[in-house]
């Protein structure tokens, strides 16, 4: 095969399509095939028509064929409104739901506490103890279902006050108050008055037993006891359970009532932490074990006991120098031989011995007051 520049018109020749002949033949050709008569147009454009260049337009019996004449219809209008009618009330707009995506956001609402048993049993009726939030102190310190004891009830509708108000657990309120009802109440009575103040000398309070770095925690750190001292009465007498000028029978009265109502007192002689008040609690223990340690004192006399009387002057003086070995051989001597048994009395003719020398007298001095 030859690529000479010479040859290359003979392999491919394109003079018959670049010559105006040829031009004019494709034009002859293409108006043969143009129909006479316009072709019917589609019914569908078609499917790649994007921008409808090639929707057909509609034919002559499509745009002769009459449209649909559209009769309107009388609609009937509502009566008039009477002027006697009463006015309309606009109703309140239905709340809008929100979405859930913001319920679940909204923080829920913290459910509502339910009373104790012991709450709703302590009413007005009994003492004046509001509830208070529960306590959570260092150490175990704190309770739940605490209440603050500023009065108590009596059946005659008489307040007794707590002062200060004791911070305590409401089964403690509750038994502190069944306790000044029923036994506290009927001895003031016996006393010609009416109980009016009960001496709070401490309640809640976090700390160790009796006070003491490292002790186990005392029941006043759990808000479970209650010290009193005293009780004071409407006619101005007050009543400390500690003062040992205060009647014995009425101190023991109080000391029978505690001991059967709670399981923990302590007072006078179980240690030197309570010698000036009385502590009351209802410690649990196992077994129901419980603990009363309150000596009730006697009454301290009134006149002082009578010292011992003087020495008289005339009474002889009390031998204050012992008897020397030598003496009291002697004198054992001198009895034998009364008695018959000595070595005087087996030996008639033996000589007697001399008597010894007198002691001298020792001085005389005046008597003085001894005291014990």
């Amino acid at each position: 095969m030859n690529f000479s520049l010479r040859n290359h018109r003979r392999k491919w020749s394109c003079r018959g399509f670049m010559s105006a002949g040829a031009a004019m033949v494709t034009v002859a050709l293409g108006a043969a095939l143009l129909p006479s008569e316009p072709a019917q147009a589609r019914r569908y454009p078609p499917p790649l028509d994007l921008f409808g260049l090639g929707t057909p337009k509609p034919t002559s019996k499509s745009a002769s064929k009459p449209r649909a004449t559209v009769h309107a219809a009388k609609i009937p209008l509502p009566r008039p409104r009477p002027a006697e009618a009463p006015k309309a009330v606009q109703e309140a707009p239905a709340a809008v739901e929100k979405p859930a995506a913001e319920k679940s956001a909204e923080p829920a609402a913290p459910p509502e506490r339910q009373l104790s048993a012991c709450r709703q049993a302590l009413t007005e009726e009994i003492a004046i103890a509001p509830s208070i939030p529960d306590i959570k102190g260092p150490g175990g310190c704190g309770g739940e279902d605490l209440v603050r004891l500023e009065a108590i009830v009596l059946p005659d509708k008489r307040k007794v006050s707590v002062k200060p108000a004791a911070i305590l657990r409401c089964a403690m309120a509750s038994a502190i108050a069944d306790w000044v009802r029923s036994d506290v109440a009927p001895l003031a009575a016996s006393q010609g008055s009416t109980v009016s103040e009960l001496d709070n000398f401490d309640s809640f309070e976090c700390r160790g037993r009796n006070r003491v770095a490292g002790a186990m925690l005392s029941e006043h750190g759990r808000a479970n006891a209650l010290d009193v001292r005293a009780f004071k009465l409407a006619n101005g007498q007050s009543i400390n359970l500690t003062d040992r000028t205060v009647a014995r029978d009425v101190r023991e009265r109080v000391l029978h009532s505690v001991c059967s109502r709670f399981t923990t007192v302590l007072g006078p002689g179980s240690d030197w932490y309570h010698e000036d008040h009385i502590h009351l609690d209802i410690m649990q223990r196992r077994n129901d074990y419980r603990i009363c340690q309150w000596n009730v004192w006697d009454p301290l006399p009134r006149i002082a006991p009578l010292l011992p009387a003087e020495r008289p002057e005339e009474a002889p003086p009390r031998e204050v120098a012992a008897k020397t070995d030598g003496t009291k051989a002697d004198r054992t001597k001198t009895d034998g031989a009364k008695n018959g048994t000595g070595a005087a009395a087996t030996k008639p003719d033996a000589e007697p011995e001399e008597a010894p020398a007198a002691e001298p007298e020792p001085p005389r001095r005046p008597a003085t007051k001894k005291r014990r």
